[in-house]
């Protein structure tokens, strides 16, 4: 057991200036952490006893999952980056760390990196340690400290720039391993988040910069959220907003007939969607061509998307562009021969056609048939554009922003939406970094291949906090059991009373005997004071003992996250306590299991569907 006296909790009654949500500024309230710098948090003594049984657990379940830990440095030779497969992608995000005077020149390569992610570092050493297929499966991971330079850092340790992450890296001898070795650690993610009491959700990703075939993200709902889920209740089907996908053009879509020969209008002025809605034009969203100039690896290509939809600017990332940015009106009146406004992709009206990498097109164009769009002339548009028998497209995919209320792709139901904090991902990364790397293993008959890997992350600073966004109320943080930095808080009031001091140490001995960590206020202030910090500091169970409760032969107990006060007669008080400690543990552990046995019965189930479906 601690004692408050001798422990360390700085409360504070105000929040912070710069702390703009909830969970923030209970964060430095309750003294879990101390900002040093934009992005930069010390992990006080109270908060770090929360952070390290979330880190417990978490290793608990990767390696329930088949995960071995390990240990890499923070410090990365920068020629690692370099020469893998996202350099260009991630160099910006990328703290430096030269030796003094070196790399200071603009655009210089630097010697050293600081870590943000370890894909780089794991693949050469499993690269040089492992070789044959009967060492394989394995999954390697380390919890340690992170860096990424934040342009913009806030909302607490939600956007930080250094931080702790658990990363994770399997390697497999094939496809189907790999399968299974990311389905095992998706159902370690799911058992450890329902085993430190905080709701999440798995939903369909986008693999961005990491590359690879699919993602899962675990999301927390919380209207502070950094992500929108689209999601259908019925189904259960859920994606973030970059990934998702609706139903709103059948499968089975057949092209429109054309309704007559494509005809040029002068639009004067018009370089709007909503100006060529209006008067005298009168052509609806739905029934205009949105035509957007890209540029990715430094190739032009054109994106069409109906009038009335938005770009999933992520969605670009499955054209195969390592980086992919908007192209600037110097870069497009050369290649289709007008400003933006008067674009289009009519076949013979682009000026220069092989400058382009391709025509892409979202296929909700499809609903059009026959629409309006740019003559690639400025002030002209042209109408009785046919999809199929006018627009040069290259090939059709999912662009489109999706909305609320749309069919899900599952049930056809409407989907909805909801904001959450990402604190998970997952990605079934296939040979990008073993191809790179020339990470090989030789099978059974001597042939050599290369080894198929996933990469796993956990922010487990991120999670604290999403946590305590996700549970607590005007008073503070309601801590839940497994993970509170103490658990049973006994708030002695009359500290000089001896007969008071010994029932406290009397009782607090009774919690910890039972399994809890348990802390006494020994402070000397008043007790509103007190019980106005326990309810800041969250403790999950606070006993009250006081002089005048003990004249009268009770004592108070009090679980955070409940009203009502019960009165326990002081011969009573230890079995009581203990009684409560042991039911709250017990809890735990079956909350535990009912993770696991859930995880992988989903897991499993999963397989199955899977394979039900392919066959």
């Amino acid at each position: 057991m601690k004692y408050w006296s001798q422990f360390f909790i700085p409360t504070l009654k105000e929040s912070p200036a710069d702390a703009e949500i909830a969970s923030h500024k209970l964060l430095v309230r309750a003294g879990v952490v101390r900002k040093l710098g934009g992005g930069l948090y010390t992990y006080m003594p109270f908060g770090l006893r929360a952070i390290r049984k979330i880190m417990q657990i978490c290793r608990e379940e990767i390696d329930r999952g088949g995960g071995i830990e390990l240990w890499m440095p923070h410090v990365h030779p920068a020629e690692f980056w370099i020469q893998g497969p996202r350099w260009d992608a991630a160099r910006e995000i990328m703290f430096r760390a030269d030796h003094a005077g070196a790399g200071k020149c603009a655009g210089a390569v630097p010697e050293f990196v600081l870590g943000p992610t370890h894909e780089e570092i794991i693949t050469p050493l499993v690269k040089t340690e492992i070789t044959s297929y009967r060492d394989l499966p394995k999954n390697f991971y380390q919890i340690a400290t992170k860096f990424r330079n934040e342009i913009r850092p806030r909302y607490g340790l939600m956007r930080a720039r250094e931080f702790i992450m658990m990363d994770a890296y399997s390697f497999d001898a094939d496809d189907a391993g790999a399968t299974r070795s990311y389905m095992a650690m998706k159902a370690a993610y799911e058992a450890f988040f329902r085993r430190i009491g905080v709701q999440s959700i798995a939903v369909e990703a986008d693999t961005g910069v990491m590359g690879g075939s699919f993602s899962h993200e675990f999301m927390v709902p919380a209207e502070i959220g950094d992500d929108d889920v689209i999601y259908c209740e019925e189904s259960g089907y859920a994606a973030n907003r970059e990934r998702a996908t609706s139903a709103i053009v059948p499968g089975d879509i057949a092209d429109a007939a054309p309704i007559g020969d494509v005809a040029e209008f002068a639009t004067p002025g018009v370089t709007t969607i909503a100006q060529l809605e209006a008067a005298p034009y009168g052509v609806a969203a739905g029934e205009q061509f949105k035509t957007l100039v890209y540029v990715g690896d430094g190739k032009p290509f054109v994106v069409i998307l109906r009038g009335c939809d938005e770009l999933e600017e992520a969605k670009l990332g499955s054209l195969g562009f390592s980086l992919f940015r908007p192209a600037t009106p110097e870069e497009i009146e050369p290649l289709l021969g007008a400003k933006p406004g008067s674009l289009g992709a009519v076949r013979g009206t682009i000026k220069n056609p092989g400058g382009l990498a391709g025509v892409f097109a979202d296929r909700a164009i499809k609903l059009i048939g026959n629409g309006t769009t740019g003559a690639n002339r400025d002030g002209f548009h042209l109408r009785n554009v046919n999809v199929a028998r006018d627009l040069a497209i290259t090939k059709f995919g999912d662009f489109r922003r999706v909305r609320p209320g749309e069919p899900c792709p599952l049930s056809g139901k409407p989907l909805k939406v909801r904001r959450g904090i990402e604190v998970g991902h997952i990605f079934k990364l296939g040979t990008k970094y073993s191809e790179n790397c020339g990470a090989v293993y030789t099978d059974a008959q001597k042939q050599q291949h290369f080894m198929v890997m996933g990469s796993y992350g956990i922010g487990i600073g991120r999670t604290m906090q999403a946590v305590i966004e996700q549970s607590h109320d005007a008073d503070g943080i309601i801590w839940p059991w497994p993970i509170a930095p103490f658990q049973v808080l006994v708030c002695l009031l009359d500290p000089q009373a001896a007969d008071a001091a010994a029932m406290a140490r009397e009782v607090a001995g009774a919690a910890e005997q039972a399994g809890a960590d348990v802390l006494i206020d020994d402070r000397a202030e008043r007790p509103g004071v007190k019980f106005k910090d326990a309810d800041l500091i969250g403790v999950p169970l606070r006993i009250t003992i006081g002089g005048k409760g003990l004249r009268e032969g009770v004592i108070e107990m009090k679980w955070r996250h409940e009203k009502d006060v019960a009165k326990i007669p002081v011969g009573e008080a230890c079995g009581r306590v203990a009684a409560a400690v042991k039911a709250a543990n017990d809890a735990a552990v079956k909350a535990a299991n009912d993770a696991v046995v859930k995880a992988a019965n989903d897991a499993v189930a999963k397989a199955a569907n899977d394979a039900a479906v392919k066959v």
